[in-house]
């Protein structure tokens, strides 16, 4: 396993490895695109491949989780709290968690997405999936954070990546009331069966853009401090 060695960095500083784990949080969400590409093209072998792939990154993110629980001292030299790290890698790990489920039932069921609704679909996917990449570009600021004791230039620059991730949840949540919307005005012509899950999994990929703002959030309450 790549991370084996991972308690030896422990002794300087957690930071890497959280990098690591989101970095993979982020790979599996990235998934997802090319994932709901291959649904709505109805190529579902290609989507099995991909959604092995989410499966896979979603296991390499719970072992470095698992690494960084067991041997996370109880005491560090760093301006950050123990629990905040521990509070910001829970925050982490919940994305890959959901782009697993988000692939999981889809597969499961062979869910088809409505002809109508399928560029609306991959485009509302991208958002969420941008909100999860813009919340990596701000965790991978966090040693240089650290260096700067959360002063300075470096502070004004991830308070902006904060901004914008903010601004990309935002987005991602007028494009999930717009599908929506359109599942609304095709429901009658559905089975109900399929609308429900059809629902869930609108919420599902939502949730990847608020699971990558409350980790943004958990970045700015460190700031604060």
């Amino acid at each position: 396993m790549p991370f084996a060695n991972l308690s030896n960095l422990f002794g300087r500083s957690p930071i890497k490895p959280m990098q690591e784990h989101m970095a993979l949080a982020v790979q599996a969400a990235a998934e997802l695109t090319r994932f709901f590409e291959a649904v709505t093209s109805d190529d579902w072998p290609r989507a099995s491949e991909i959604q092995q792939r989410v499966v896979q990154f979603e296991h390499q993110a719970d072992e470095i989780k698992k690494q960084l629980r067991l041997h996370l001292p109880k005491s560090l030299f760093l301006p950050v709290p123990r629990t905040d790290l521990l509070e910001l890698l829970t925050m982490q790990d919940r994305i890959p968690n959901r782009a697993k489920d988000i692939a999981g039932i889809i597969m499961g069921r062979r869910m088809t997405i409505p002809t109508s609704m399928k560029e609306q679909v991959n485009e509302f996917v991208r958002a969420s999936v941008a909100a999860a990449e813009q919340a990596l570009i701000a965790i991978n600021e966090l040693d240089e954070l650290l260096e700067s004791g959360f002063s300075g230039r470096e502070l004004a620059v991830v308070e902006n990546m904060i901004k914008e991730l903010d601004d990309l949840e935002e987005k991602t949540d007028h494009l999930e009331i717009g599908v929506r919307t359109s599942l609304f005005a095709l429901e009658a012509q559905l089975p109900p069966v399929d609308v429900m899950f059809l629902y869930n999994i609108i919420d599902w990929v939502g949730d990847i853009a608020n699971r990558a703002h409350d980790v943004g959030g958990r970045l700015q309450l460190l700031l604060a401090r």
